[in-house]
């Protein structure tokens, strides 16, 4: 039971983090400035924690936190959204939440790196398993984008 209450104590640290994280009324770049303080945390927990300082129990928290960034970004950018603006002859608008959605993605990222060196290569965890689903929604991301991009170019014509 005691152990039980010591991990618990160690996850209550990120509780308000991945709750602001995962709050559905705040922006895309109100989002991306929880990623230092929720990886400075992570950073902490594993050097404290006896529990929570091992590889597999990192890669649950990291998909987490990135499945709780594709769901923000969804958020703006819904794919329904997306169309209709293009349909609507606002493909630029569309463009910019895309442009704003990779940024968020590629900006975790950066605060992952930055504090996986913090850990003095501590953190030896293929990049695959971490960032699978954020890499895909990212490649989704600059497709359409693409897309987006190539229809402003042609209404220019």
């Amino acid at each position: 039971m005691k152990e039980a209450n010591e991990n618990y104590k160690y996850l209550q640290t990120l509780q308000d983090l991945f709750y602001n994280l995962s709050d559905s009324s705040k922006e895309l770049p109100e989002v991306a400035d929880q990623f230092v303080p929720i990886m400075h945390t992570i950073l902490l927990i594993w050097n404290h924690s006896q529990n929570y300082n091992t590889p597999s129990r990192l890669v649950v928290l990291i998909r987490q936190i990135c499945n709780a960034i594709i769901k923000q970004c969804r958020s703006t950018i819904d794919g329904s959204k997306v169309f209709e603006s293009i349909k609507n002859e606002e493909s630029q608008d569309a463009h910019q939440k895309l442009t704003l959605a990779l940024d968020v993605c590629s900006k975790f990222k950066d605060a992952y790196f930055d504090y996986k060196s913090k850990s003095k290569n501590q953190w030896k965890i293929s990049t695959n398993a971490l960032f699978v689903r954020l890499d895909a929604f990212s490649e989704r991301c600059q497709d359409i984008m693409h897309l987006t991009g190539a229809i402003q170019q042609f209404g220019k014509l």
